[in-house]
């Protein structure tokens, strides 16, 4: 059954419930009013009739009194029975059946609708009392065929009504619900489409507000699309950077190999570049495990206290080897900064970092190094006077593989395009951040934010 019908029959059950609950309380109402009415007549007409009525000292009733009551309605009915249970007096004389059997047994006041010589009627039974005590029944009855009349034509009128708003309702809500559901159709379709197809791009188009239900769900769909366009463009981007990394040195040993082949004699500088392309790949795999687990957000830390400024100091006379005479390395401002964190891969973060200062800074530049605190979290500034990183690459610069280099052509030791990636997973790992700000042409600035204890491994999230 599909969803609209479902709606559909819901809504109509739900108008149909309703109508038959306020058709039965109308019914109900006007049959209770209309009741009251005759009941009210009845009771007129019999303390009316109690008045006239007389006893003699045998204790029989003067007819002559009866044959001259004038009821209000002339349909009214009325018989007097005696003590002993036989009839008195009745009008129409014809009527010999008690107009209510049951209070003619139980000889006492009440209100009842009864049949009698098959006609449905409203009835009052009044005990008659003198001061000798009980003297016989008065009851007084009315017929009800017009109240049976009414009433049924008030439940014809109101089961038609019912049936009739119920179909004006279902065609109704059908239409209105098909019209509510075609957005559903719509996407549903083109989500269809977009699976078969493998086309990621195409998008679903919103019709009517977007702050619906619907509008919400079509925003999501859209919104995953997206996501998965941008998962499947970055798998492709990355099986196709992961393939040209491995092609390079693979190609490497291949070649010295066959070198060998031909010459039939190991040489020593074909192994030592063998050696540098395997120790090459083995950095290459052990860089993407490291990353793999990073973007889990199972990064294996060795939590413990780090003196941050003592790994700052390590790393700039490592760093000052690498920069040799090409740029000046300074330690602008350090303090004295202890946090908890991985010793090992801080200082890999850093190394990263100022290596990428000192690689892309040009002959006598400066690249600078401060440590502080701010507030309650330590701040790594690395900044350089480089070239600066293009507007359009810095969102993507923490990205695998990615490189500001327009051409794919890479020297040898320029390396995988992994080392921000790493940093930023680390950092983050931490509980920190990483903000990079870059003019063209003036220099960039890397500041790393590290807070005094990393978060929970449950508190810690990844993007």
């Amino acid at each position: 059954m599909s969803l609209r019908l479902r709606l559909t029959l819901l809504y109509t059950s739900l108008i149909g419930g309703t109508l038959f609950l306020f058709g039965s309380l109308v019914y109900a109402l006007v049959s209770l009013i209309l009741i009251d009415q005759i009941d009210s007549i009845l009771s007129q007409q019999a303390e009316a009739l109690v008045q006239v009525l007389r006893v003699n000292a045998e204790g029989d009733f003067d007819t002559r009194l009866l044959d001259s009551f004038q009821p209000a309605d002339s349909t009214l009915l009325f018989q007097v029975w005696g003590i002993d249970r036989e009839l008195k007096y009745a009008r129409p004389r014809f009527w010999r059946d008690p107009l209510d059997p049951l209070a003619a047994q139980l000889g006492r006041t009440m209100f009842n609708s009864a049949y009698s010589r098959g006609t449905h009627l409203r009835v009052i039974s009044i005990p008659l009392l003198t001061r000798r005590g009980p003297s016989g029944l008065l009851q007084v009855g009315v017929s009800l065929r017009l109240l049976d009349t009414t009433q049924q034509a008030l439940a014809s009128i109101l089961i038609a009504l019912a049936l009739l708003s119920m179909t004006l309702a279902a065609a109704f809500g059908s239409w209105i619900i098909h019209r509510a559901l075609a957005p559903l159709a719509t996407a549903t379709q083109i989500a269809t489409t977009i699976t078969r197809a493998d086309d990621l791009s195409r998008r679903i188009p919103l019709e009517g507000p977007p702050d619906t239900e619907i509008g919400q769900l079509i925003e999501a769909f859209n919104e995953t699309f997206s996501r998965l366009e941008n998962l499947f463009l970055a798998q492709r981007r990355f099986v196709a950077d992961v393939s040209h990394e491995l092609r390079t040195p693979l190609t490497v040993i291949k070649g010295e190999v066959s070198l060998m082949r031909k010459m039939r004699q190991v040489d020593e500088d074909s192994l030592n570049s063998i050696e540098a392309e395997v120790d090459r790949l083995t950095r290459l795999v052990g860089n993407l495990l490291l990353l793999a687990h990073a973007e889990s957000g199972k990064l294996p830390l060795e939590l413990k206290p780090v003196e941050l400024d003592t790994v700052l100091l390590e790393v700039f006379q490592q760093m000052r080897t690498l920069a040799g005479d090409k740029v000046t390395l300074q330690i602008q401002e350090i303090d004295q900064v202890s946090i908890i964190g991985d010793r090992d891969r801080l200082k890999q973060v850093f190394f990263n970092l100022i290596g990428n200062a000192i690689q892309y800074t040009p002959q006598g530049g400066l690249v600078c190094i401060r440590l502080g605190w701010v507030g309650e979290n330590a701040r790594v500034i690395i900044s350089d006077n480089g070239p600066g990183i293009p507007a359009e690459d810095l969102p993507h610069i923490f990205e695998r593989f990615y490189r500001g280099e327009k051409s794919r052509t890479r020297s040898h030791g320029s390396g995988f395009g992994l080392g921000l990636s790493i940093a930023y997973w680390i950092v983050r790992n931490h509980g920190g951040s990483i903000d990079v700000h870059s003019v063209e042409g003036q220099g960039t600035t890397f500041s790393v934010w590290l807070p005094k204890t990393p978060p929970q491994p449950s508190d810690s999230k990844s993007e």
